[in-house]
């Protein structure tokens, strides 16, 4: 896409005293300055004793995990328990192991086959089912017949073991296209876990109601364990050796969390975009939640640093787009990006001058901070973004346009302008050796699985956001267009919309099994991508309304440590 521009049209949008804009008054950040104490108080090496204490309960746990002679059912609870308390990321070689011979000893045809699980136990069957699916295996569903009767429902008497609809519930959400079953396990499980949650006795309540709105494998990991400690505690078999330790590498993470966000929030306000750009949202601290979203772990530093600067200057961007410039100056900041050279800032306004110099300081850091080796992924970071960019533009002129696409029109741009390519991409950066330039050109692709994330991503965001950005004026969105399109009203389009966003994680479901054509972490940004969207997005636009949606969120995760 190239433009051509006068640079006396460039002189006159800078000399331009007044002209009629969109605002739309986002809400300010809600954090203010509170992230902004100084490296020194954050430091994390500065207790050692706990540092050791931390290492000798990992050696225990490691020790019980591996311990032989287990029934199958102790193992898998207790891998349950690792991943849910958020600690599994020390024990990723041990668990694939373990899961490993335990699919292996599932296939009846294996001469390794031995089977200790009581074939009636709807608990234990279902989470070996969903651990073993999240870890990539691809265990029949079929092994769920069992729990129906000669008429092909589920039995009525699994309505009394609370527990176990439970599992069933939570395995019911990694199924895939075809899992009929599954789907029906679903409806069966969610209904009557909704009849009886609020008659059953702690913890148990507590869970259920939790699941019922975020299912385990849409959560996100580190936010889902601060729910779990809790859980875990009133437990009266609970491990007390890996309470603790989970406890402890929480506030030692946290610790090293809070340290990043406190950098980043330096960052943001020695760009002073409050004063230079006060029309766009203040979203830095959201932004970092949704990078520790995509990887919490001490290896992804430098990833999260990158991502989240990129995530806060893409939302700069996307308010210019949707919320202040005029169509003039939007096609004076896409050439802009076309070009990508600083030389081309004297054509822009002096708005864009300040978000256009601070993008391309961005990119430029980026390139420094991965090295010459790996400079090849800043220029696909790079062309990910002028890909949003332009996608960008192309709803701007459907505003100007008055123009309201079909479904396919719309969805081929809006996939786009979700971000979650762009983001998925720029979440590669800063990893480690596992990442190639296959990985990248695999991206580029467009793969079944990407596709699908973004999917949900543009539909969820559309389906909380469609009517206030309608009211202050914004391109046509999922809705609008659907609804346009079929001659349906609003609650038939919903109702379509959400039956995509059920294919969609199906198709994630899938993407996430074995073989995968790039390496599994890979695949796992994708995943963790999907999630941060679930919970962002689930009820109310969070990232917009961050002080409704996100707020106890953010606390849990970088403001207050668990209790020991």
């Amino acid at each position: 896409m190239s433009f051509q521009v006068s640079a006396i049209a460039a002189q006159s949008l800078n000399s331009m005293p007044e002209t009629n804009r969109r605002l739309a008054n986002f809400p300010p950040s809600i954090w203010g300055d509170r992230f902004l104490k100084s490296a020194s108080e954050l430091e994390t090496d500065h207790n050692e004793k706990i540092n050791q204490q931390v290492q000798q309960l990992k050696e225990k746990v490691r020790k019980m995990l591996m311990a032989p002679g287990e029934e199958s059912s102790q193992k898998l609870n207790l891998i349950d328990a690792i991943q849910r308390l958020g600690v599994s990321y020390h024990f990723e070689n041990e668990i694939q192991e373990i899961l490993q011979q335990l699919h292996k000893s599932t296939l009846h045809d294996s001469p390794d086959h031995e089977d200790d699980v009581d074939d009636d136990d709807l608990y234990t069957i279902a989470l070996r089912f969903r651990l073993l699916r999240q870890h990539g295996y691809n265990i029949s569903s079929d092994e769920f017949t069992k729990f129906k009767d000669n008429k092909g429902n589920f039995k009525e008497s699994l309505i009394n073991d609370a527990q176990g609809m439970l599992s069933l519930y939570e395995a019911t959400h990694l199924r895939v296209h075809g899992e009929d079953i599954l789907d029906e396990a679903l409806v069966f499980t969610a209904t009557h876990l909704e009849s009886v949650a609020s008659h059953l006795s702690p913890p148990l309540a507590a869970q259920v109601s939790h699941a019922l709105k975020q299912p385990i494998c849409k959560g996100m990991p580190r936010l889902e364990a601060t729910f779990y400690f809790s859980i875990y505690q009133q437990d009266a078999s609970h491990n007390k050796v890996l309470l603790t330790f989970a406890k402890l590498d929480f506030n030692l993470l946290q610790k090293l969390h809070q340290k990043e966000l406190s950098e980043i929030s330096r960052w943001w306000k020695d760009l002073n975009f409050s004063k230079e750009l006060p029309f766009v949202r203040d979203r830095v601290v959201e932004c970092y939640f949704w990078t520790v979203g995509v990887y919490f772990e001490l290896e992804y530093l430098l990833a999260r640093r990158i991502l989240t600067k990129v995530l806060a200057m893409t939302s700069v961007v996307d308010d210019i787009y949707d919320a202040y410039g005029t169509l003039k100056e939007l096609e004076l900041f896409t050439e802009a990006i076309e070009r990508w050279d600083i030389s081309a800032i004297d054509q822009l306004p002096e708005y864009m001058k300040v978000c256009y110099r601070a993008l391309l300081d961005v990119y430029c850091e980026m390139d420094q901070k991965v090295g010459e080796e790996r400079s090849y992924r800043v220029r696909y970071a790079r062309e990910a973004m002028k890909n949003q960019i332009r996608a960008y533009f192309h709803e701007a002129k459907w505003f100007h346009k008055n123009h309201i696409p079909t479904m396919d029109e719309y969805m081929n741009i809006a996939l786009v302008t979700s971000t979650h390519a762009m983001v998925a991409t720029t979440s590669l950066v800063g990893m480690g050796d596992i990442i190639t330039k296959d990985a990248f050109e695999w991206l580029f692709s467009d793969p079944e699985v990407l596709r699908a994330s973004t999917v949900i991503s543009r539909l969820m965001n559309d389906i909380v956001s469609h009517k206030a950005e309608q009211k202050r004026g914004h391109p046509a969105s999922a809705i609008e267009c659907y609804m346009a399109q079929h001659c349906t009203t609003e609650e038939e389009a919903l109702d379509e919309i959400r039956k995509e966003i059920t294919d969609a994680w199906k198709d994630i479901n899938k993407g996430c099994l074995y073989p995968t054509i790039v390496p599994m972490p890979i695949v796992t940004r994708i995943l963790n991508l999907t999630r941060v969207i679930d919970v962002v997005y689930k009820d109310e636009d969070g990232y917009t309304l961050a002080e409704i949606v996100l707020k106890d969120f953010v606390a849990a995760l970088f403001v207050d440590p668990v209790s020991l």
